[in-house]
């Protein structure tokens, strides 16, 4: 039995006034789809590992083909995967709206697959290739144990965030503008506790902006938004983008 999404009308009619709304997603979004969380991972003949034993620079200088094997047994996970209703809501929200931004924190490449574009990638992309050396994205060969780079003939690695990195700054600069420049923040699926990213609902909020969140379980601050969802963004969205036509 699904449970009934209230979408309180106040923010049916911020909705409708928005110029630029702001959308930040979590790894909820992705478990709708069944997409396990990172940690979530670590199972099977993955168990013996911790994610940072495998999530680090320092990992995968001291064994390269060892990280490769876990990241592509991950891309193969993930491949699996399909958009789910809360993704495809987004896509459709920002035909709707004058503009959004969508910052995404998950690295699976699933709201792409349903359609938004110009996605800001918090964590990177799990299916983008990088040159280790030089940081650059690129294309290796699959048929490779560790892929090199083709300009530089070093090792090319995943394309996203390990522990230790920095948020790239090209993310980091267009989400802050966004979410300082956006009259309508929703934060989706997320625990609002790791920063930066949790950070940008503060910046929307100290700019004026309406401020919602989205999860099934309000997270500890779901007190410090205009309005807490307690529902899954594959319920929530569709509901609140179904509102715009009524």
């Amino acid at each position: 039995m699904t449970t009934a999404v209230e979408i309180p009308e106040e923010l049916i009619a911020a909705l409708r006034d928005a110029q630029h709304v702001c959308v930040l997603t979590g790894a909820g979004v992705s478990a709708e789809s069944g997409v396990p969380t990172f940690r979530d991972v670590q199972d099977g003949l993955w168990s013996q590992y911790t994610a940072e034993d495998l999530a680090t620079p320092e990992a995968f200088l001291a064994d390269p083909a060892l990280i490769w094997r876990w990241y592509r047994w991950r891309r193969d996970l993930v491949a699996e995967a399909e958009p789910n209703a809360g993704h495809f809501a987004l896509a459709h929200l920002a035909e709707i709206v004058p503009r959004l931004t969508l910052v995404t924190q998950n690295v699976d490449n699933l709201h792409q697959r349903a359609g938004s574009r110009d996605v800001i990638e918090f964590h990177g992309n799990l299916f983008i290739d990088r040159c280790f050396a030089e940081g650059t994205d690129t294309i290796g060969d699959a048929s490779l144990e560790v892929p090199t780079c083709p300009d530089c003939g070093g090792n090319l690695r995943p394309g996203v965030v390990w522990f230790g990195e920095a948020i790239p700054e090209e993310a980091l600069d267009a989400s802050c503008a966004a979410a300082a420049d956006c009259d309508l923040f929703l934060s989706v699926g997320t625990s609002s506790l790791v920063y930066p990213a949790a950070g940008l609902a503060d910046l929307a909020r100290n700019n004026e902006a309406m401020v919602v969140e989205i999860n099934p379980n309000p997270t500890t601050h779901a007190t410090s938004f205009d309005f807490a969802i307690a529902a899954n963004a594959g319920s929530a969205l569709p509901k609140l983008v179904n509102c715009l036509a009524h």
